[in-house]
């Protein structure tokens, strides 16, 4: 198999295991606090909310010594052995104990028995072990131009190879040191404002909505399904917002501001929506569910319909600052990358934990300050790129 075609087979095994991985998990995490809320009893007590906080609030700080573990380990036994404590959670879901369900939240970062819950997280749990196993088909590409050199008694030496671990090491602290001080620079400092934005809305439409529209009692029969559909509105959202402004992001013509004020515009259009029809208690409503009223009556396709902008905005978001991350340090990527996950998963952590006590209008209103200024400041950020050399831009002189 030539080179070429190894990468593009790599691809599509990456690609498939990340993709059953994750329709695993967060169909996992978009249900969790409604079957959570549903089950606690005198033997269980838990919150989806604080489990997601944990496991984001972790993984923030892993991003810290990932690049070291992999180095140890290589890539492909790091990314199964993710693979497999992301299945562990999953399967706590199966036969849950309170300790178990938290130490799990940790390691990837109800009680009675219920057969359908059981039949799906089963299920959810062996999609999550395909993907792991995938892992294990990635083809190692060519190592490194090894040399040697003959002894006197006819024996060789190793004097060139792979890179050691410890040289990998090296490399992880070098990538660290970077990440630190890039992430105090100007252009960082105001594009972090706006990747504090995308970890407060994920963990608004990965967690939030989905059990609000599980807790409205004017729903009926239907309103626990209503989640899974809310969960597929918002892939449809993503995939057509990625193809679509991953294309546009490559026109300069436009550049980027326009998809990200779009983007904006789509989620403060789905709040102001999410805000008439859904009612206040929701997000922390009891196992019994709410029969509040909003201004308006709920509705399963306006709520359907806002599932699909929380998704297309997200797109936005996610496209433009990967393409901004990508233009500005095109030589030296990991640091930035590592940044901006750090800020998105730290954000999502706090917001998976004020999830527990804030009413929905005030989680909306939080959503509503940060996609502003986070707005603004990309805004300049992206002026700053278009306007002076990128060789200053990448290191924020701005």
């Amino acid at each position: 198999m030539t080179p070429e075609r190894k990468k593009l087979l790599n691809i599509f095994i990456l690609g498939f295991a990340f993709m059953f991985m994750f329709t695993a998990f967060q169909t996992c995490g978009n249900v969790a606090q409604t079957i959570i809320s549903s089950l606690n009893n005198t033997e269980f007590h838990g919150s989806g909310y604080t489990s997601m906080a944990i496991i984001y609030g972790v993984f923030s700080a892993s991003n810290l010594i990932a690049p070291s573990v992999v180095a140890l380990i290589g890539c492909q036994l790091s990314m199964f052995l993710s693979g497999i404590f992301y299945s562990a959670y999953i399967a706590m879901f199966i036969q849950p104990y309170t300790w178990s369900f938290y130490t799990l939240s940790v390691l990837i970062g109800i009680a009675a028995a219920d057969r359908d819950r059981r039949t799906v997280f089963i299920a959810l749990t062996v999609i999550s072990l395909v993907g792991a196993v995938l892992f294990f088909l990635i083809r190692t590409p060519p190592s490194n131009t090894v040399h040697l050199s003959e002894d006197d008694d006819g024996s060789s030496d190793i004097l060139e190879g792979n890179v050691s671990s410890q040289s990998n090491i090296s490399k992880a602290l070098d990538a660290f040191g970077k990440s630190v001080k890039l992430s105090v620079t100007k252009t960082m400092l105001l594009l972090s404002i706006s990747m504090a934005y995308t970890g407060f809305e994920l963990t608004f439409y990965s967690g939030v909505f989905g059990t609000c529209i599980g807790a409205i009692n004017w729903f009926g029969a239907d309103a626990k399904s209503l989640i899974g559909l809310s969960g597929i509105f918002v892939g449809l959202g993503e995939v057509l917002g990625g193809a679509v402004f991953g294309l546009l992001s490559k026109n300069s013509r436009f550049g980027r501001n326009p998809v990200f004020l779009f983007g904006l515009v789509v989620h403060f259009l789905a709040f102001y929506l999410i805000f008439l029809s859904i009612p206040a208690d929701a997000p922390i409503a009891s196992r019994d569910g709410t029969y509040s009223r909003a201004y308006v009556d709920p509705s399963k396709i306006l709520s359907m319909f806002c599932s699909f902008l929380l998704g297309l905005g997200d797109s936005c978001f996610n496209t433009q600052l990967l393409s901004i991350l990508g233009t500005l340090y095109s030589d030296d990527s990991a640091p930035a990358f590592a940044i901006f996950k750090f800020v998105q998963s730290i954000t999502a952590a706090v917001a998976f934990f004020y999830s527990n006590y804030l009413l929905l209008q005030w989680q909306l209103l939080i959503m509503v300050i940060f996609g502003f200024f986070g707005t603004i400041s990309f805004f300049f950020v992206e002026w700053a790129t278009v306007s002076l050399d990128p060789q200053e831009t990448r290191y924020g002189s701005i």
